[in-house]
């Protein structure tokens, strides 16, 4: 079984349209203030515009775990 971690952190830009931002493989230990922290920096900062539109509130953010199981059928 192969197991893989995404943080997905979402945003609202300039324009009001939502804005995904993801990191493979978060750290094990990232806790809520941690997530916080950095979506508000990432804001405050203007760290990321993507297509040269600002983000400019942090909405969200979720920790994906998705198992996944090959089966070798030759």
């Amino acid at each position: 079984m192969n197991t893989k971690t995404k943080l997905v952190m979402n945003f609202k830009n300039e324009f009001d349209k939502k804005v995904t931002l993801s990191i493979e493989d978060p750290r094990d230990n990232l806790n809520k203030e941690e997530i916080v922290s950095c979506m508000n920096l990432i804001v405050d900062k203007d760290i990321f515009t993507p297509n040269g539109i600002s983000l400019v509130k942090a909405l969200d953010a979720k920790v994906i775990t998705t198992d996944t199981t090959d089966y070798n059928l030759a």
